[in-house]
C-alpha cells in the first residue's frame, strides 16, 4: 500500500482550513441570530407595555417560565413600567448572551 504523504498533508490542511472557516462563520451567524431574537423579545415586551401588542408569554416560552409574583397595590407611571419591563428582558438576554459568548 502506497501512501502519498504530500496529498495526505494537503487534504488535512484543506480540511482544517475549511473547518475553521465554517466554525468561525457558524459562530458569527449564531451570535447574529441570538441578537435578533433578543431584540425581538425586547421589542415585544415594549410593545406589550405600551398596550399595542398582546403577547402570550406562556405559549412563547413553551411553559418554561413560571408566572409569579404578587403585584403591589400602588402602580407606577406607565413609562416606568415600560422601562422596567423592557430592561428586564433585555438585561437577562444580555447577561445570558455574555455568559454564552465567554463560554463559547
Amino acid at each position: 500500500m502506497n501512501i502519498d504523504v504530500a496529498q495526505l498533508g494537503l487534504d488535512l490542511g484543506t480540511g482544517g482550513v475549511v473547518g475553521a472557516v465554517t466554525g468561525f462563520a457558524a459562530k458569527k451567524v449564531a451570535k447574529f441570530v441570538a441578537v435578533l431574537v433578543g431584540v425581538q423579545l425586547a421589542l415585544f415586551k415594549y410593545l406589550e407595555s405600551q398596550r399595542i401588542l398582546v403577547v402570550d408569554w406562556e405559549r412563547l416560552s413553551a411553559g418554561l417560565l413560571e408566572a409569579g409574583g404578587a403585584a403591589s397595590s400602588s402602580t407606577p407611571p406607565s413609562w416606568v413600567t415600560s422601562l422596567l419591563s423592557t430592561a428586564s428582558v433585555s438585561g437577562g438576554f444580555a447577561a445570558g448572551f455574555f455568559v454564552g459568548f465567554r463560554a463559547g
